[in-house]
């Protein structure tokens, strides 16, 4: 009985320090409130910009290192922004702190239960680098070049261009594939499709040719030819890094393009569709 009424007497103290809090809201303080978000605003635009300008004009391999300081100065303005609102409003003084906090706190809990749940993600994101901008994740099935790291979520930019935004809470249900964890490589697979007669050894010494011979391949990384034996005939996959993963698909392409020239000149088959005969067909026919 004792500690139920304390407690009843800490929320109906807590509440009336709310209402001076809100009493003392006027329009100005609004006023100042909006232009601070405004500032905050420009700040980070400005930050993505001049970031984003500087990696493109450092040495390549400091590129990635370059952009993944932004999400610690979007985390630091953003940071700054809510302390400085909270001190035009409240004051910064403990009992006004305990005052909100005693009354807004569950029900901001409720509404913005998944938004708060991906900050608490995106914050711990930065520290054990799941993803930072420059990598390329597969995320909640989207696959693509992260370039945006925000307090809520990650931007995307798929091979198609568009742009996916996810929020960070995925990675407590879902897993996080990384390609290049921060590095400028990033493994490529390129499949080829041949028939089950194919010489195996001229097959593998083509691919290692038009591997060793690309100009985007990086020479220093293993460059790997695997062939696994299908029911439709032989499948080579043939791994590999290119010197930038932006060029990733333009790698692939070069490959694919240099092999199949090969493939052609030395005569080597690709698997034969089987035709399935229409039953109808022959049914009708047969009658």
């Amino acid at each position: 009985m004792i500690q139920n009424f304390i407690l009843a007497e800490s929320a109906t103290d807590a509440a009336s320090k709310t209402k001076e809090i809100l009493a003392q809201v006027t329009a100005w303080k609004i006023t100042q409130a909006f232009v601070i978000l405004a500032l905050a605003y420009a700040a980070i635009r400005l930050i993505d910009w001049l970031v984003i300008a500087l990696s493109e004009k450092v040495a390549k391999e400091w590129r990635l290192r370059v952009k993944q300081f932004l999400p610690f100065l979007r985390m630091g303005v953003l940071t700054s922004a809510l302390i400085i609102l909270m001190n035009l409003f409240l004051n910064l003084s403990q009992e006004n702190i305990f005052a909100v906090t005693g009354t807004v706190a569950v029900a901001v809990g409720f509404a913005f239960k998944d938004y708060v749940s991906s900050v608490i993600a995106g914050i711990i994101g930065i520290f054990e680098a799941s993803y930072r901008v420059g990598d390329r994740v597969t995320i909640g099935g989207e696959y693509g070049e992260v370039i945006g790291y925000g307090l809520r979520g990650v931007r995307i930019q798929t091979p198609t261009d568009n742009i996916v935004t996810i929020p960070h809470n995925q990675i407590w249900t879902s897993g996080v594939s990384n390609a290049n964890m921060g590095r400028l490589e990033a493994q490529v697979v390129t499949s080829f499709f041949l028939a089950h007669h194919v010489d195996v050894a001229l097959v593998e010494k083509i691919l290692y040719r038009v591997a060793h011979t690309s100009k985007y391949t990086h020479l220093q990384l293993p460059i790997v030819v695997i062939m696994e034996d299908c029911h439709w005939g032989s499948l080579f996959k043939l791994k590999c890094y290119p010197l930038d993963a932006r060029n990733e698909f333009l790698y692939k392409s070069d490959l694919t393009r240099r092999a199949k020239y090969l493939f052609s000149k030395q005569q080597i088959s690709y698997p034969q569709l089987l035709k399935i005969p229409d039953t109808a067909a022959s049914a009708t026919a047969h009658q």
